[in-house]
């Protein structure tokens, strides 16, 4: 489809709201730079396939055994459900605030909030628990402090996301190479090394100690899947980006689509090698995928692949920084919080065009983070994920109502039952976790809610105003 404007919306009197277009005037607004190549390469690397393979991947072997690359695919699935609404959206509603933006435009307020705060639990809490995997993986050249060594990866990623954000494309960009080079080497090694048949992919075992192995259930599955979509979970960092990209209405759907299908092949096909590959099911367990490289080698390609894993985890915490500072400037741009914070956090840079508050705001206590005890919150955010998920979903299933139904956008095929059937699936995924994480994402949830109703609510015609740029400038359509 065609990049074209909104249909002008007119006044009662059939003129135009000069008003909403000096408002939207005044909007702070980001520089657009990006085309697809250089918003597919940020966005593969916020999905980090091989910062998700080698640092989350890991625990899944331990608790799914030859199960994970099975319990990976059927989140891939899911995803491409996911993904089709996003890409919906995120032409529909193109604005750095990502989830809460389209969901707030289309569901009112309450629910925009809600979905930022799941975002803002990512945001917090991803960057450090990918960052202190850094120390092990720098471990066959130095010993360093696991906590000191990823504070340091977090304030250097806060200092890379103050930079200019084609530039931050191309760097990100170079160490995505290094990413796939890792991941294709060890699927090369595990491909060449089998020790079992692929017939345990699809009736899958794991470790049940004492040299015994157990066959792993349905359950398990359906339970890992909040993690898996957590693995694969990076795709939708082409939403945030909608308005630095040219042509959004055009490249966001292909950026979120192929990102997802690159993505997804980088993480698999090396998860699959390794099990097929791994010496004995206590060995997979351990998810010492460096250990194995070496077994399968020698200890100096050990050596390479563990070094390109530490720069994949330092990649990710770079373009997890910039894209969550996206997500802080868009909330304060829309007075989510007291003015004065509003204030610091929508102010644009001019040098790199480059929101330096929220930079600021999401880095820094991400490196304070790290020395947090973190052993819940992969589980916690993986429910985060799946519950933003079910709000996209309810999303698209409103989309094509009202004014909506006309707006230019990519539009997704089996409309409404791909969103439908997101929904319930992803209810069940919900379920099936367990109390302690449902509980603690709950407990946030709850205390958003009663933020909303004390102050934002109270504040409506000046607080939480969800403003979406584009729109504004080329049509003149009145924020929600």
């Amino acid at each position: 489809m065609t990049d074209m404007p909104y249909p002008p919306v007119a006044t009662a009197a059939s003129e135009p709201d000069t008003r909403s277009a000096t408002a939207a005037a005044d909007t702070p607004r980001l520089t657009r730079s990006i085309g697809v190549v250089g918003g597919t390469l940020l966005t593969l690397s916020c999905l980090t396939p091989a910062s998700s393979l080698f640092v989350i991947v890991p625990g899944s072997f331990a608790a799914l055994g030859t199960g994970t690359a099975l319990t990976i695919a059927i989140a891939g699935l899911l995803c491409v459900g996911v993904a089709f609404a996003y890409s919906e959206l995120g032409t529909l509603v193109p604005s750095s605030g990502g989830e809460y933006a389209m969901v707030g435009t289309l569901m009112g307020r309450l629910a925009g909030w809600l979905v930022f705060v799941l975002s803002l639990i990512v945001v917090m809490i991803v960057p450090p628990i990918i960052a202190l995997g850094t120390a092990d993986y720098l471990a066959p050249l130095v010993h360093l402090d696991p906590q000191y060594t990823a504070a340091g990866v977090m304030l250097l990623a806060t200092a890379m996301g103050l930079l200019d954000l084609r530039a931050n494309a191309w760097i990100t960009g170079i160490f995505l190479v290094l990413e796939v080079v890792a991941s294709a080497l060890v699927a090369f090694l595990g491909f060449s090394h089998p020790h079992r048949s692929a017939a345990t992919l699809i009736h899958p075992v794991m470790d049940a100690g004492h040299g015994t192995s157990t066959a792993v259930t349905g359950g398990l599955i359906v339970t890992g899947l909040a993690t898996a979509l957590f693995i694969l979970q990076g795709f939708s960092t082409a939403v945030y980006l909608a308005e630095e990209m040219e042509n959004p209405r055009r490249n966001v759907s292909r950026t979120v689509l192929w990102t997802l299908a690159i993505g997804a092949a980088v993480v698999l096909i090396p998860v699959i090698a390794i099990t097929l590959g791994a010496p004995d099911l206590k060995t997979l367990g351990a998810g010492d995928i460096a250990g194995m490289v070496q077994t399968w080698s020698n200890s100096a390609v050990g050596t390479f692949v563990s070094l390109c894993i530490a720069l994949a985890i330092i990649n990710a915490a770079i373009v997890m920084v910039i894209q969550n500072s996206r997500v802080v400037f868009s909330s304060a741009r829309d007075a989510a919080w007291p003015t004065p914070v509003n204030r610091i956090f929508s102010h644009v840079g001019k040098r790199f065009g480059s929101p330096w508050a929220a930079t600021l705001a999401v880095g820094v206590p991400g490196a304070a983070l790290c020395f947090a005890k973190l052993d819940m919150l992969n589980e916690v955010t993986g429910v985060a994920v799946a519950g933003m998920y079910v709000f996209v979903a309810l999303g698209a299933l409103v989309s094509r109502r009202g004014e909506h139904r006309h707006r230019l956008a990519w539009r997704m095929p089996l409309w409404p039952a791909i969103p439908a059937l997101l929904v319930v699936v992803l209810i069940w995924v919900l379920w099936q976790q367990s109390a302690v994480s449902l509980l603690i994402t709950g407990g946030v949830v709850a205390a958003a809610a009663v933020y909303w109703a004390v102050y934002l609510r109270p504040r409506q015609d000046s607080h939480w105003v969800i403003t979406v740029p584009e729109d504004e400038l080329a049509a003149g359509v009145p924020r929600v």
